[in-house]
């Protein structure tokens, strides 16, 4: 599930060419609202879906191995890591609306492309294309909506949007598993097709253009694609150690240049004028705390909830509905209950609401360790495990937010929040590529049941981290 905080991409109200500064919401703020809304629920939904569709797409390419699949989603994760800072850049200085439409039609091409590939490797290189369009999508989407919202109820517009993510997460697995049970895993990207066919034109006629003022014309575009395309390089020798042989030349290869990669970043963005990612953030404690807390939870998280319907489809023998029924408990919880756990962080604070949400995310991976089996056991399996997976999602995914912009001057919103999303989107794929090389490609239930069971107990550990990062490390009190 994409997660709402992509708002954080440079989506500060700053600077917009005719904001309504009154506290009246005219017809054309909530249609700007709603077609972000539908961009930021479409993409959201993909993440889901796709966990479903995999075991489909795998014997729709019976020859490609388990690290090749795992690339539909990870290139996915990695190219708007790569990319989301440079499209809210992109954003404010070409315009709102412009880079927002061009995103839809990206991602609506990526997608189309998809849907008709005739090869694993065809598909992942139109899921690289999709992920340019989400990468342009999510900050100049909320940015168009802040532009036409007064200042009074830009909040409540942020919380619409935002909402938008949870009910995709909510409605994803039972309304996704239909559509691939009706049409097969095709219809899992052509569904966007017709919806932004309907949404590119009626935008380009309807929204408004804004931009930012101030913006730098020459920034440095390449530092931060430069730490990404640094941890595809590791995601892709964890998949392949396996094959290749962890000491193989080329898995040694790969790993120096990573380190070379991400060394990059760092040198580029201490030396660059214009950097579009200021390393002076990492002074704030709570700010590098919590990114480390998001690259735990989202690694934890997803490298065994993606995997997950592989392994009840696989060896359970469920069909894909039944299976995105066992989902749905998670998502509602964590949908439902987000916003009154928010409510308690003034009382509690950021640090102990974060470790007790990482405790209970961490019983749910470790209980799907303890009782999942060969055969199906609906409740300790699937149930308990589901609710204590889902209420510690409910407070790890927007807790970890707020956790990590406590400190952070208002300035620094937009900058700050995309980084964040963006360490959040690399760990989505070091996570899957873990999950991949621990699974590795069991042929009987028990070998299945033990790889799994492997990296699950490997997810809990990342999840219960974060429990002990925070009670050590994250200040109790503000950063000044």
């Amino acid at each position: 599930m994409t997660e709402a905080d992509h708002a954080a991409g440079r989506a500060a109200p700053t600077g917009t060419s005719g904001p309504a500064d009154d506290e009246q919401v005219s017809r054309l703020a909530w249609f700007t609202l709603a077609i972000a809304s539908a961009a930021a629920f479409m993409v959201a939904l993909e993440v889901t879906v796709i966990s479903l569709a995999l075991p489909r797409i795998a014997a729709a390419f019976p020859t490609a191995t388990p690290s090749k699949l795992s690339w539909v989603f990870s290139a996915y994760s990695i190219g708007v890591a790569s990319l989301l800072l440079v499209g809210g850049w992109a954003a404010d200085l070409y315009g709102r609306k412009r880079l927002f439409l061009t995103g839809m039609t990206l991602f609506a091409l990526g997608s189309l492309l998809s849907g008709t590939a005739g090869t694993m490797e065809w598909l992942i290189g139109a899921r690289a294309l999709q992920s340019v369009g989400g990468a342009m999508l999510f900050p100049s989407g909320l940015a168009l909506v802040l532009a036409v919202f007064p200042p009074a109820k830009r909040q409540l517009a942020i919380g619409i949007w935002a909402a938008t993510g949870g009910l995709a997460g909510a409605v994803g697995p039972s309304a996704g598993a239909l559509l691939i049970q009706l049409f097969g895993w095709r219809a899992v990207f052509l569904f966007n097709v017709p919806v932004a066919a309907l949404a590119v034109p009626i935008g380009w006629r309807t929204l408004v253009e804004s931009r930012a003022e101030g913006v730098p014309r020459k920034v440095d575009v390449i530092g931060v694609p430069l730490a990404s395309l640094g941890v595809g390089a590791l995601v892709l020798a964890i998949v392949e150690g396996r094959e290749w042989g962890w000491g193989s030349p080329r898995i040694v290869a790969l790993l120096v240049l990573a380190v070379a990669l991400v060394a990059g970043f760092v040198v580029r963005s201490s030396r660059h004028p214009a950097p579009l990612f200021d390393l002076n953030l990492f002074r704030i404690r709570s700010y590098r705390v919590a990114l480390i807390g998001s690259l735990l939870f989202s690694a934890g998280f997803f490298g065994s909830w993606v995997l997950l319907p592989t392994f009840i489809q696989a060896w359970w023998h469920w069909g894909v509905v039944k299976t995105g029924l066992a989902f749905m408990p998670a998502s509602l919880i964590s949908a439902v209950l987000s916003g009154p756990i928010g409510s308690r962080v003034d009382r509690f604070g950021h640090r102990r609401v974060v470790a007790a949400g990482a405790v209970l995310a961490a019983a749910g991976m470790g209980s799907f360790a303890a009782f999942m089996d060969t055969e199906p056991r609906i409740l300790l399996a699937v149930i308990v495990p589901s609710v204590l997976l889902g209420l510690g999602m409910a407070v790890l995914f927007a807790m970890l937010v707020g956790a990590a912009m406590r400190d952070v001057p208002m300035a620094r919103y937009g900058t700050a929040g995309a980084a964040r999303t963006t360490v959040f989107q690399l760990g989505q794929a070091l996570g899957v590529a873990i999950g991949v090389a621990v699974i590795g490609s069991p042929t009987t239930a028990g070998a299945a049941l033990s790889s799994y069971r492997s990296n699950w107990v490997i997810s809990a550990g990342l999840l219960a981290a974060i429990t002990l990062v925070f009670l050590v490390l994250y200040p109790s009190h503000r950063d000044r």
